[in-house]
């Protein structure tokens, strides 16, 4: 039995931001994170498309919160304690120079995720935290003040502990066994399959700014959509992926959108239309497109309303020149299943948040027993939103977790 002061489960994001954190201000508590994989930080190595982003240029709590369908509540006065700016002073202050992006992204300069994990390997070795692979939790215990804690490669006694886990069904269910509550995980970040003939043959294909509704909902987004292989993503709809997660998942992945790609009313784009018809009798719908759409998307939209590849402005309509004005405005589309956004997953659902204080990120239930990260019932949508949870939470209970430890 190998005692220890307090332990991490989990090599993650989270997992080594709060036993780093711990270590720096308490370097004489024994420390260990306990990771299942054979390596750690794997999650941290394909975000951002293997570049890491690493939070979000968002310095408004009030505003940064409206970013998680999940936790948006909780997690406001956490960020007034740390959020991004302390993040980048963080990396900052350990020689890793943060860029901010023209969406609000923050990567590393070096655009790679193995700058973020050679920078955590590093400060662990430097705070001499014991990172143990292979070591899968097979249960948890909390009798007499202390956890007890066997695991693949042997057993452990701690005093107060981490889950640093994510989304993990099993370690869920050691939680549950410990009178915690866990909200049933679905995804939450994903993209959705169509297969349309307007959208089909033109992957690649970005509308910058559209509106997308969930019909019978009253869900709705707004931003970029991406047409891909599979159907449609990109911040409009990972969005609303991620605000629809619960009620997309009781339709089981199967339900209509509509979305409007010129962000104009029905009315403003038919009256819009009927001034290109005469302004430009002589040339082609086919040819000319309208409201900075994109050639290509456009092309499919003429040839849905029953407008031919070669008929003139002046050849068209009363009826294709409306039905051209509902496709741009109220296009209507079948959903029929979904698909993870890159390699990256995120859920919704984990540890009831109100089983959990968020002055400190300690159970309510378990004294001694602390939460980081997705293992809560905390998601956001995509933009380093997942990471900036992962850190303000992991360093909060840092400063809360050694009260009591000699």
């Amino acid at each position: 039995m190998i005692e220890k002061d307090i332990i991490v489960v989990g090599g993650g994001a989270s997992g080594f931001f709060a036993a780093i954190n711990i270590a720096k201000q308490a370097p004489y508590l024994k420390i260990a994170i306990l990771e299942r994989g054979q390596k750690g930080l794997a999650k941290v190595k394909v975000s951002g498309g293997g570049r890491c982003n690493v939070t979000h240029a968002e310095f408004i709590p009030s505003e940064l919160v409206q970013n998680y369908p999940r936790g948006e509540k909780e997690l406001l006065g956490p960020f007034h304690q740390f959020m991004t700016g302390d993040t980048i002073a963080w990396f900052e202050e350990r020689g890793i120079e943060l860029k901010i992006e023209d969406d609000g992204r923050i990567f590393p300069v070096s655009n790679s995720s193995q700058t973020i994990i050679d920078c955590f390997l590093s400060e662990a070795k430097k705070y001499h935290v014991d990172v143990l692979y292979s070591h899968s939790l097979k249960s948890l215990k909390n009798e007499h003040g202390l956890f007890q804690l066997d695991t693949s490669q042997g057993s452990f006694l701690s005093k107060k502990i981490v889950i640093a886990t994510g989304s993990n069904t099993k370690i869920w269910n050691l939680l549950e066994g410990l009178g915690h509550s866990v909200s049933k995980a679905v995804p939450s970040l994903f993209t959705f399959k169509i297969n349309d003939e307007r959208i089909k043959d033109i992957p690649g294909v970005v509308a910058e700014d559209v509106e997308v509704k969930i019909l019978g909902t009253n869900l709705c987004s707004e931003g970029p959509l991406l047409i891909t292989h599979w159907g449609m993503s990109a911040p409009a709809i990972l969005k609303l992926s991620a605000f629809g997660a619960l009620e997309i998942a009781k339709r089981e992945y199967k339900f209509q959108i509509e979305v409007n790609f010129i962000r104009q009313s029905f009315d403003d784009c038919l009256e819009a239309l009927k001034n290109s018809k005469q302004q430009w009798a002589k040339k082609t719908a086919f040819k000319s497109s309208q409201f900075n759409l994109p050639k290509r998307l456009w092309n499919k939209l003429v040839l849905a309303s029953n407008i031919a590849e070669d008929a003139r402005w002046a050849d068209v309509n009363k009826v294709q020149i409306e039905t051209l004005a509902k496709q741009l405005t109220q296009a209507v589309f079948n959903v029929a299943g979904k698909s993870t956004f890159k390699e990256e997953f995120v859920t919704a659902g984990g540890i009831s948040l109100k089983e959990v204080n968020f002055k400190s990120f300690e159970s309510k239930r378990v004294y001694g027993l602390y939460f980081a990260g997705e293992v809560l019932d905390v998601d956001a949508v995509t933009g380093g939103f997942n990471f900036q949870n992962a850190w303000t939470g992991a360093y909060i209970l840092s400063q809360n977790i050694t009260k009591g430890l000699v």
